[in-house]
């Protein structure tokens, strides 16, 4: 019973957290911010955001060990060490594309420094040559390849899932209105998250 009681209390903290951490993403918010506080506000906005963002998902991701819990299996060696070896190289996927995409933009300092508009060229390049969103791939690819499944991982994992999913789909809205058709066509002929097998 606790651990049922444990998978819903996880799965409402991640959608709550979702829910407010894409509405504070959305045009609308930004627009908001722009009227009423000026461009000056918006250049701190994405700064902001993530210190927001970060400090808010502390607590959810600390549910999981806070809550009563029950393991449901372990991987053992030498496939546990082959999923860590997977862990590692999606690290080195998310470092890869924050580089690519720009470091200092993706935190806000750069908006900070040179405005809100600061990130605004269309990355097709690179890792995105090959999905449409790599960083989101090497996160689900990271939190899938746990060794260790508990009951409350598995609620994290899932909430988290459909986060990032609903998320690139948001993400995706606002790259078509910013960018057009560029973007349109970029969309067509390369995959949401998983490569397409090339010859």
């Amino acid at each position: 019973m606790y651990s049922t009681i444990s998978f819903i209390l996880i799965l409402a903290a991640v959608s709550a957290y979702g829910l407010i951490h894409s509405w504070l993403a959305s045009l609308t918010v930004k627009e908001w911010v722009r009227r009423r506080l000026g461009q000056t506000a918006r250049r701190f906005y994405r700064l902001v955001y993530n210190l927001f963002a970060v400090v808010s998902l502390l607590p959810v991701l600390a549910l999981p060990a806070l809550l009563p819990d029950e393991r449901l299996y372990t991987i053992p060696l030498p496939w546990s060490a082959g999923l860590l070896g997977l862990q590692s190289a999606a690290l080195l996927i998310l470092f890869a594309g924050l580089i690519q995409t720009g470091l200092w933009s993706f935190l806000g300092l750069r908006q900070v420094l040179s405005g809100p508009e600061a990130d605004s060229q269309l990355v097709v390049k690179g890792m995105y040559r090959w999905v449409r969103h790599p960083l989101y791939s090497a996160a689900l690819a990271f939190i899938w390849a746990i060794p260790l499944m508990t009951r409350n991982l598995l609620a994290l994992n899932l909430g988290l899932t459909v986060y990032l999913i609903a998320g690139a789909w948001l993400e995706e809205r606002k790259l078509l209105h910013k960018f057009g058709k560029a973007y349109a066509r970029y969309r067509e002929s390369t995959p949401m998250f998983i490569p397409k097998l090339r010859r």
